[in-house]
């Protein structure tokens, strides 16, 4: 059905213009003229639609046997493929490019998230020209390519106006984006770029926004716009809405859809999951569950407040990803009353990894706060918030547990590449004209392979040349010959994975590993050598969970697979091999990209920049003079903004009095505030703020002591600050205070005088 034999030639992109068919005289009435061809997608090929959502274990949507009712995924199977042995890379920003890509994700510099990208190819976090990605080539093949969603495949340096554009959707082959760069984002107050730019604010002029919403009405407009214009010719939109990652938030009739249905605990949840697996031959009959990690607690030995607690979160949980599942259920109907849905291939993973311990053993009210600033959450302060989690004012995260239950049946979780948890997701494929048989496949396949099957499908070859540049190898293997074939025997046999130090190696049924040597729950790094990890084997054929570790058993196989591993990883770009979490090597990017000046000038309000070019004042002493003019009747407003109420700096005006306040996380007792008694009259003033850091390492405190032009009139203690900003996107603003405010402001956000000039020094 999709042999190579009709896929079409395609060795170089673009193609070469058409020659002049027609004819030159001397004038127009001896000549013939012709115009230049356009260039078509093959007969009868597809529409695209490629969804990709986040931190979702194996074990979390109905679809794979999991406790969260998905029934539009569900609908989608029912007319299509369920594919139970597929593969990510452990982590968001690997799992993107290589998807986009069809090639292993240190062969295109994404070994990591971009967050922490350090100095060697592998490890850049640039996907090269070298690797042009399905977008571009069906672009050059007459597609019409769209993106919708989350974005984290930007080096961090390169995220803000002044670009360089290449490694945003536009520059990857996407015609339109609409979407965040990070690896997060408010549902409620998102930070979005539509192209290369700033988008609208739709929140401030709709109280009821939320962004699952928002990026299927966008998904929806579209398709509608897209087939008004050009009906015959398809389009590839690529869907990654950023659910279910952290924070978790929803629509709170959503999360109420699940009120109690976690009462019971993660152990009976996963067990349960395993039953239904079973039953719906998600996992073969005699499949184990693995045990629960040890430093897990069993759900029967919390106590009542730790159960209310962890149930809600959850819910929350559950509830955003059913909403989201709601929304993906909108764009199908609509595909289908549109009529597009019989020649639209759908390809649906749920999830870019297995679900995050990000939250800790408790969970968490604000994932950076107390995953990467180091806040501590008692359990009075958490139980407090019952009623909040999922809303607006938290930013949350499930506890460990949670993320265990849900990666069912298979062990570890994100992070971890070398166990199923991290690595094993579901895929759904659907395409009701070509696809006529139904059920499971069980198939090895990865991430990288995705590519090549929507290329076969479409009926083009990978080009062996892009926009001038010679491409290098595809590493992905089209998994269309399974379509029809349920038996068909796997073409995908070696695969290789590395995140963060944890390592492993499948081929022909058989797969070592590492054996996790921190856990992903908590920054640090690993009290190992990263190249004497031990090793684990297991025999996948015969053992879907890796529930059985044989490596006593058979010595000889793990020294051979140890040695496969090694022969992938050196033609991949593996090494260094780096096990660190660590803020350092957060920073090894930042330090070596940081802008080298002394001070930083902006020449009026309504300017944000990207953190990652902003004035470096976290973990300093700094400056920051504004010029101003105060209207009559008073100044109020940001006049620098920084982050969030979960984590960010605000310098604004409160009713004419100049002020500064610090969120080190949204807890009451996180909040830092100096403000001046006096009143600025109208007119031109400057106004100094001053930030003296105690020093000693990274989220201390310092003296803030702020002027009136060289007349101090406030000083005051700033008790913590924070490292990373909350949410990833929030961005450095001046005169307005984007996304999520870090303070409920007296009056309008945005500073209502005039502002000339603000100039922030770094010391």
């Amino acid at each position: 059905m999709f042999s190579q034999a009709s896929v079409s030639a395609q060795g170089t992109l673009p193609l070469p213009p058409s020659p002049f068919a027609g004819k030159i005289g001397n004038t127009y009435s001896d000549s013939t003229p012709s115009f230049p061809k356009p260039i078509t997608a093959p007969d009868g090929a597809p529409n695209i639609f490629l969804i990709l959502t986040d931190d979702v274990g194996f074990g979390a949507a109905s679809t794979f046997g999991g406790p969260i009712a998905t029934p539009n995924l569900d609908r989608l199977a029912k007319r299509g493929l369920v594919y139970n042995r597929f593969h990510t890379t452990a982590m968001c920003s690997p799992t993107r490019a290589a998807l986009l890509t069809g090639r292993n994700h240190h062969a295109v510099g994404n070994a990591v998230v971009s967050d922490i990208a350090t100095g060697y190819p592998g490890y850049w976090s640039v996907i090269p020209r070298s690797a042009a990605t399905v977008a571009e080539v069906l672009r050059q093949s007459g597609y019409n390519t769209a993106m919708l969603g989350k974005h984290h495949n930007i080096p961090m340096q390169q995220t803000s106006q002044a670009g360089p554009f290449d490694q945003w959707p536009t520059g990857l082959g996407f015609e339109q984006f609409y979407g965040f760069l990070g690896g997060d984002t408010e549902q409620w107050t998102p930070k979005l770029y539509r192209g290369n730019a700033p988008a609208e604010q739709k929140y401030d002029k709709d109280p009821s926004y939320i962004l699952d919403r928002d990026l299927a009405d966008e998904a929806i407009s579209y398709i509608h716009g897209q087939k008004a214009a050009a009906p015959n010719k398809p389009f590839f939109l690529y869907y990654a809405p950023g659910t279910a990652h952290a924070p978790h938030q929803a629509p709170e009739e959503w999360i109420a859809k699940f009120k109690g249905q976690f009462d019971k605990g993660w152990d009976v949840i996963r067990s349960e999951t395993l039953k239904r697996q079973i039953a719906m031959k998600i996992a073969p009959a005699g499949t184990k569950d693995t045990p629960r990690l040890k430093d897990i607690p069993a759900w029967s030995s919390l106590n009542p407040d730790q159960k209310r607690l962890y149930s809600r979160m959850m819910e929350v949980y559950a509830g955003m990803l059913a909403y989201q599942d709601a929304q993906f259920g909108r764009v199908l109907d609509e595909l289908d009353r549109m009529g597009e849905s019989g020649n639209t291939l759908v390809m649906f993973i749920e999830g870019d990894n297995g679900a995050s311990t990000e939250g800790s053993m408790q969970g968490s009210t604000n994932e950076l706060g107390t995953f990467a600033n180091g806040a501590t959450e008692d359990m009075a302060y958490l139980n407090s918030m019952l009623d909040k989690l999922g809303g607006k004012d938290s930013y949350g995260h499930f506890p460990v547990g949670w993320a265990w239950a849900i990666n069912g049946p298979f062990p570890w979780a994100k992070q971890i590449a070398s166990h199923l948890g991290g690595t094993r997701n579901g895929l759904v494929v659907s395409w009701p004209d070509r696809i006529k048989t139904r059920g499971v496949r069980s198939q090895f396949t990865h991430v990288v392979d995705v590519m090549p099957t929507i290329l076969e499908a479409v009926g083009i070859n990978a080009p062996d040349s892009v926009n001038g540049e010679k491409q290098q190898r595809v590493d992905g293997i089209s998994f269309a010959y399974s379509f029809d074939a349920p038996s068909a025997p796997e073409q995908h046999e070696t695969q290789y994975f590395e995140m963060i130090g944890t390592r492993a190696i499948y081929h022909k049924g058989w797969f070592a590993s590492t054996t996790p040597a921190r856990v992903p729950w908590v920054m640090g790094a690993s009290d190992r050598d990263a190249m004497h990890y031990d090793w684990e084997l297991y025999d996948l054929s015969k053992d879907f969970s890796q529930a059985n570790n044989i490596a006593a058993k058979h010595p000889e196989k793990l020294s051979e697979l140890k040695a496969l591993w090694t022969s992938e990883a050196q033609r991949n770009q593996v090494f260094p091999i780096d096990d660190r979490q660590t803020h350092d090597r957060s920073a090894s990017a930042k330090i070596a990209f940081a802008p080298r000046r002394k001070n930083f000038v902006y020449w009026g309000k309504g300017i944000s920049v990207a953190d990652t070019v902003a004035p470096p004042i976290r973990g300093r002493s700094f400056r920051i003079v504004a010029n101003v003019d105060i209207p009559q009747g008073g100044g109020n407003g940001a006049i620098v903004a920084s982050g969030s109420k979960f984590g960010g700096w605000s310098f604004y005006l409160d009713n004419g009095r100049p002020a500064v306040h610090m969120a080190f996380t949204q807890q009451p007792a996180h909040q830092s505030s100096v403000i001046a008694k006096e009143v600025l009259p109208a007119g031109p003033a400057q106004v100094v703020y001053d930030f003296d850091y105690d020093g000693g390492g990274y989220g201390r405190g310092g003296l803030m002591r702020i002027s009136i032009g060289d007349r101090e009139v406030a000083r005051g203690r700033i008790d913590r600050t924070v490292l990373v900003t909350a949410g990833l996107g929030e961005t450095f603003d001046i005169g307005d205070d984007t996304g999520a405010t870090v303070i409920d402001y007296p009056g309008d956000k945005r500073f209502n005088g005039g502002i000339s000039k603000v100039e922030v020094f770094p010391k």
